[in-house]
């Protein structure tokens, strides 16, 4: 019988559809190339550049971190010649080169670019960025040389891809709504530089990117080249992370944070809004054609870590209720953080009003060749056993013996278990 729940979540999916449909920006003017990316710069004098902004950020330690390998979801090149099933005038990719199957790749409603990319983007100082965010909003933290920028989901679940620079790396800042999968991607590739945009289309429900030098197809949530030249090869990525925006100014004061685009005066789109309302917590994911895996509900969070031949999930829910996760992984004896206060981007309409899912972090726990423990301290803190020093969701040692230290961030995932589970079917899930 087709209940009443069944319904709900249809029009929630054909509102997301709707809203994803209209996520594209006015057209160029008639002198651009009929090709032109259809991209976001906001040239507003009023936000500032990061030139205009020096910042000197005091670093106790150097941020260091454990690049892991991703298990591949495609195959080996396949070589069948056929044409994929849909229209391919807008790209320029090698569409006879690939590593999956066409019936894997769905539309996603909008157009090639119609979720568009920002490409050189405008920042702004921590009290500009205080009049539109809430302490609890979600941003990504991603942090090189003397510069720790934000950007909040608030504006990546508009627009998905940010092509930037911090402080000498080129980075790709990218965030899929439907996976809650946020990711940084080295932007150095081949000798060159690519910049991403949006395709449009979808495999396991998840953003397909692609680069606007070659046209090549690649996956957002692995990384991998999946159409075109690059089939088969892999991104690069780079250490992020999702906390809260209160923590990110407490640890950053000179930090910067991404500024909402604009053209003529006006915001491009309802930022702060969430068109994909109750999300997170439906039980069947919009555009996923397989079975979720029933070891937990689809859209349950977790953290996921991987090799080149393993993956393993961690639920948030067992880090909310623990606090701390200590497991080894790949040989390395690591430690999972979670703190409380960081909401939901995907729960309710007006994202600073969702609820609080919390801020994951996952570290090596050796310091000095000393193996550590930890426990919470139940004020958003997490103390060591071994020298009673208090560390950060940033894995830094605030107070204590071993203040200044920092532990080594392991590269790690925050998504939705669907997709975990979708793209790396043999995960290990811990706590069975």
């Amino acid at each position: 019988m087709f209940s009443f729940l069944r319904f709900r979540l249809l029009l929630l999916s054909l509102f997301a559809a709707l809203i994803l449909s209209a996520c594209t920006l006015p057209a160029p003017p008639a002198q651009a190339p009929a090709q032109a990316p259809v991209t976001v710069s906001n040239d507003s004098p009023t936000t500032a550049k990061p030139a205009d902004q020096p910042h000197a950020l005091s670093e106790s330690a150097p941020r260091t971190s454990v690049a892991v390998g991703v298990p591949k979801s495609g195959g080996a090149i396949i070589e069948d010649n056929a044409p994929p099933p849909f229209r391919t005038s807008a790209f320029k990719t090698n569409f006879a080169r690939r590593t999956v199957e066409w019936s894997e790749i769905l539309s996603g409603g909008p157009p090639k670019d119609g979720i568009p990319a920002i490409d050189n983007p405008n920042v702004e100082s921590l009290a500009a960025g205080d009049e539109w965010l809430d302490d609890l909003e979600p941003v990504i933290l991603f942090q090189h040389g003397s510069v720790a920028r934000a950007y909040p989901l608030s504006i990546l679940i508009w627009h998905e891809i940010v092509n930037d620079e911090v402080d000498g790396q080129l980075v790709s800042i990218t965030f899929c709504p439907l996976c809650n999968a946020s990711i940084a991607f080295d932007r150095n590739f081949d000798g060159q530089v690519l910049d991403f945009g949006t395709t449009g289309r979808l495999r396991n429900s998840d953003l397909i990117m692609y680069d606007r030098q070659s046209e090549t197809w690649w996956q957002q949530f692995t990384g991998e080249g999946i159409i075109g030249d690059y089939a088969g090869q892999q991104l690069r990525f780079l250490p992020s992370q999702v906390i809260s925006w209160a923590d990110f100014k407490a640890r950053f004061p000179q930090g910067e944070v991404l500024a909402r685009p604009e053209r003529n005066g006006r915001f491009l789109r309802n930022y702060g809004q969430n068109p994909y309302v109750g999300y997170d917590s439906s039980s069947r994911p919009f555009l996923f054609s397989g079975e979720p895996d029933p070891r937990l509900p689809a859209t349950a969070r977790v953290a996921g870590l991987t090799t080149k031949t393993t993956a393993r999930a961690y639920p948030f829910s067992i880090l909310a209720d623990k606090g701390v996760i200590e497991d080894e992984f790949d040989g390395r004896p690591i430690v999972l953080f979670h703190k409380a206060g960081a909401v939901s981007a995907l729960d309710t309409r007006q994202i600073n009003q969702g609820k609080d899912v919390g801020a994951v972090a996952v570290f090596e726990r050796t310091v000095d060749d000393q193996v550590l423990s930890f426990s919470a301290d139940g004020n958003g803190n997490f103390v060591d056993a071994q020298t009673n020093s208090t560390w950060n969701i940033l894995g830094e040692a605030v107070d204590g013996p071993l203040a200044g230290k920092r532990l080594a961030e392991i590269t790690h995932f925050d998504h939705f278990w669907f997709a975990w589970a979708a793209f790396f079917p043999d995960t290990e899930l811990y706590g069975e």
